[in-house]
């Protein structure tokens, strides 16, 4: 049996973001084993499901948007993420712990609501625009822009207290 145009080419989407899809997991989850167990759950979702996608050129925000309904139902079946903020140093794109990391920055971004994180790591950390963030969390774009607004404001103000 030939594998379909769509899975070949999404196989290869996804091993070539795989450092990405981790990222954005861990954002989340604060755990790197819940972080791979995301990516994983997520892969699978999505290769399972990729025959349904019809346009292969919307890869990027259909994999995204697996990625994070996936983070944020590990998040609400485990608990103990609530109020959590990891001291753990976050992985850059080689793998390698971060050590130029703004601390009081990262606290702030996660003492926000999910709403507002997850617009604000889409758009500044995995430098989505703002249409296909709009796509991926299934809102309005001026929803979106406004909340982007309202979610850097909260930002600042957290992190001149």
């Amino acid at each position: 049996m030939f594998k379909s145009d769509n899975r070949i080419k999404a196989e290869e989407y996804i091993i070539e973001n795989k450092n990405s899809f981790y990222r954005v997991a861990y954002s989340y989850t604060k755990n790197e084993d819940d972080a791979l167990d995301v990516v994983q759950e997520s892969i699978y979702k999505a290769l399972y499901s990729v025959d349904n996608l019809q346009d292969i050129n919307y890869i990027k925000t259909w994999f995204y948007k697996i990625l994070i309904r996936t983070s944020i139902d590990n998040i609400r079946k485990n608990a103990r993420y609530k109020n959590l903020v990891s001291t753990e140093l976050p992985l850059d794109q080689d793998g390698v712990y971060d050590k130029y990391t703004d601390i009081d920055l990262r606290k702030a971004l996660e003492e926000l609501p999910i709403e507002y994180k997850s617009i604000l790591l889409l758009r500044f950390f995995e430098d989505l625009k703002i249409e296909e963030v709009a796509e991926i969390l299934d809102e309005n774009v001026n929803t979106v822009k406004t909340r982007l607004y309202t979610a850097l404001k909260k930002l600042k103000y957290k992190i001149k207290e």
